[in-house]
């Protein structure tokens, strides 16, 4: 396998709590270029497996290579964004423009503006532009809709310059009309700006057009290739995977739960 053309790779992958295995047995490799979506019903790793990638905590049996290091060797922990479910837990009172919250991704601490450098102002308004949030720049975080905090949080991710941006969950709290903007957004920035996407998501109807890959997980690795050979699953195969029946619902955007898998 070809390292420099792999920035993660997992193998024989375990993790339990307490006694039972969350993850069992994983393989997975995400090319540079690619945008993965890791579908899998609550309770089925997900969560785990970002936070082993991550770093917050460490494999308790077989082997994670970030950018063809062992992670627990990484140390370049600028090359990967991540975003987290944040919308929609986020304080709406909090005093910071739009501008501030995506600086605050180069300083880390809110309070050193005044250090910025004339470079870093630009790279700041190129990541909101990016987003498609460059009309809001002085806008008040909290005046935002839960999607737009979200487009401000991946700007604030993007800013540092990533080669691997990482998404858990990014439509919660983004209206059903806006998932697929959103969505659109995401695969622009990866198309144009080649950035490496990792997307964790309920929304398989809506993402397989947008991915180049999707992993199907829960406790095991239930399928792992193109989007193309993702579409032509059967739906059975879904139900068998997930256990109990799936809604696959594609391009019913209108509808109230268009595109997401209920469970």
């Amino acid at each position: 396998m070809d390292n420099n053309n792999y920035i993660v790779q997992v193998q024989d992958l375990y993790y339990r709590y307490d006694k039972e295995n969350v993850l069992e047995n994983i393989h997975l490799s995400i090319q540079k270029g690619s945008f993965l979506a890791i579908v899998g019903p609550n309770g089925s790793g997900k969560s785990t497996l970002l936070k082993l990638m991550l770093g917050l905590i460490k494999p308790q049996q077989g082997l994670i290579r970030l950018f063809g290091q062992d992670i627990s060797k990484f140390k370049e922990q600028h090359k990967i964004g991540f975003v987290s479910q944040k919308a929609n837990s986020f304080n709406t009172g909090f005093p910071a423009t739009v501008f501030e919250v995506v600086a605050s991704g180069l300083t880390k601490k809110l309070g050193l503006f005044n250090f910025l450098k004339k470079s870093d102002h630009a790279k700041i308004k190129q990541a909101i532009e990016s987003v498609g949030m460059g009309k809001f720049l002085d806008r008040n975080i909290g005046e935002l809709s839960g999607g737009q905090q979200q487009r401000v949080f991946i700007a604030r991710a993007l800013v540092s310059e990533p080669e691997l941006l990482i998404l858990d969950e990014p439509t919660v709290g983004v209206d059903v009309q806006n998932v697929n903007s959103f969505y659109e957004m995401l695969e622009t920035l990866n198309k144009e700006k080649g950035i490496t996407l990792l997307l964790v998501t309920h929304d398989i109807g809506t993402i397989s057009e947008k991915v180049t890959n999707v992993a199907c997980l829960n406790k095991n690795m239930h399928f792992h290739g193109s989007a193309e050979e993702f579409e032509q699953l059967k739906i059975n195969d879904m139900s068998e995977i997930y256990g109990h029946d799936v809604h696959v619902l594609t391009h019913d955007h209108h509808h109230h739960g268009g595109g997401h898998l209920h469970d």
